[in-house]
């Protein structure tokens, strides 16, 4: 496996990006003592609730809140949830994953890319 300078692994992530849809903003990070309310997060085009990950190759997804059957997905779309092992026995982050390479199968989970689900006024 090679390893990129920070230049290049930034311009390849952002391709990455661009081809699967990861546009979203990261979520909010509150510092140990606010106890202000953080909002659920929204479509900005849409307005309906999203569920925002961070991916595998450190950008951001906006994810439907529902998982659907693989068949009811089309592939650009798939993404799934992984515990991003860590050194301790608790998890302490999820990421999500494009499902690519080997297909599920048709009544597999997989959850939707809200683009995907998008319905703009």
């Amino acid at each position: 496996m090679a390893e990129l300078c920070d230049a290049c692994w930034d311009r390849f992530a952002n391709e990455m990006a661009e081809a699967d849809g990861a546009t979203a903003a990261p979520r909010p990070d509150p510092g140990p003592d606010d106890v202000s309310w953080i909002d659920p997060p929204t479509c900005p085009r849409c307005g309906a609730m999203v569920r925002v990950y961070p991916t595998n190759y450190d950008r951001w997804v906006s994810l439907a809140m529902t998982e659907l059957p693989a068949k009811d997905v089309p592939e650009p779309f798939r993404w799934r949830l992984a515990k991003f092992p860590g050194r301790s026995p608790v998890t302490t982050e999820i990421v999500a994953v494009r499902v690519r390479g080997v297909d599920p199968l048709p009544s597999e989970p997989v959850v939707p890319a809200h683009l995907m689900m998008c319905v703009m006024d």
